[in-house]
């Protein structure tokens, strides 16, 4: 169809006789004007052409939009993928690498949450790094510290234990409320409550603000799969969509 304005327009070109020679820089105003309203002629007998010209500069912009993101995510590889702090947990050798800008307080985050826990407990061969990005306010920021805190204390498992606990969370996030994840799980929570004041802890937070502003991250949840950027929530079902479509390209 797109075939069809190009030559569409090439008959109206050489139809149109002051215009034989089809040379639009050198056209006179009334030879401009002539052509102008043939072209739209053209278009409102043949809408579906006009359609097709907008879808293609659409997939076009698109995949624009797309490459521009894999540069991205080249440029800030290290930072992305081997930071020497965030949490990572499923398969450390897996043959895809995901990560994922998350915020306790975000809706979307917690209704991924079970998606991406089948998805790394059904595949086996995939690599989950967690950054926190906390941008709903100082609760947010409480429960970041809060898990970062429970990691340099307690270890990974706690830190894994307490980021599920925070995940599941329907209500208000709130000190009461870790207070009660501590005793449930059994932390040591006066001690992880002293290392939440800990300065490291602001700067691994900040370095992932950082991050999150070279990869224009607005929002949460947001996922780098393995090149690709996910922005918003995915089911369990693209996810897989997404993993079997980068292995099939690294294959």
């Amino acid at each position: 169809m797109f075939r069809g304005l190009v030559l569409g327009l090439g008959f109206l070109a050489a139809t149109a006789a002051p215009l034989a020679a089809f040379d639009i820089e050198n056209m006179t105003d009334a030879e401009r004007e002539a052509f102008g309203a043939e072209v739209r002629e053209f278009l409102l007998s043949n809408p579906d052409v006009f359609l097709e010209v907008v879808q293609i500069l659409e997939q076009r912009r698109a995949e624009e939009a797309v490459a521009a993101e894999v540069d991205m995510v080249r440029a800030n590889a290290e930072a992305l993928f081997d930071d020497g702090y965030s949490w990572v947990g499923g398969n450390p050798d897996g043959d895809v690498t995901i990560v994922e800008f998350l915020d306790y307080r975000c809706g979307f985050c917690k209704r991924a949450f079970p998606h991406v826990e089948r998805l790394i407990s059904t595949d086996g061969n995939i690599k989950i790094i967690v950054k926190e990005y906390p941008i709903l306010g100082d609760a947010s920021i409480m429960g970041s510290r809060y898990a970062i805190a429970t990691r340099n204390v307690e270890g990974d498992k706690a830190y894994k234990d307490v980021h599920d606990q925070m995940m599941a969370l329907r209500g208000e996030l709130t000190e009461e409320t870790l207070v009660r994840i501590s005793d449930d799980l059994g932390l040591d929570h006066e001690e992880i409550v002293v290392e939440m004041e800990n300065p490291e802890i602001d700067a691994i937070i900040q370095a992932n603000y950082a991050l999150a502003n070279a990869l224009e991250i607005q929002g949460t949840p947001t996922f780098v799969m393995g090149e690709r950027m996910v922005r918003g929530f995915v089911d369990l079902d693209q996810m897989r969509a997404i993993v079997a479509d980068i292995r099939e390209n690294q294959g």
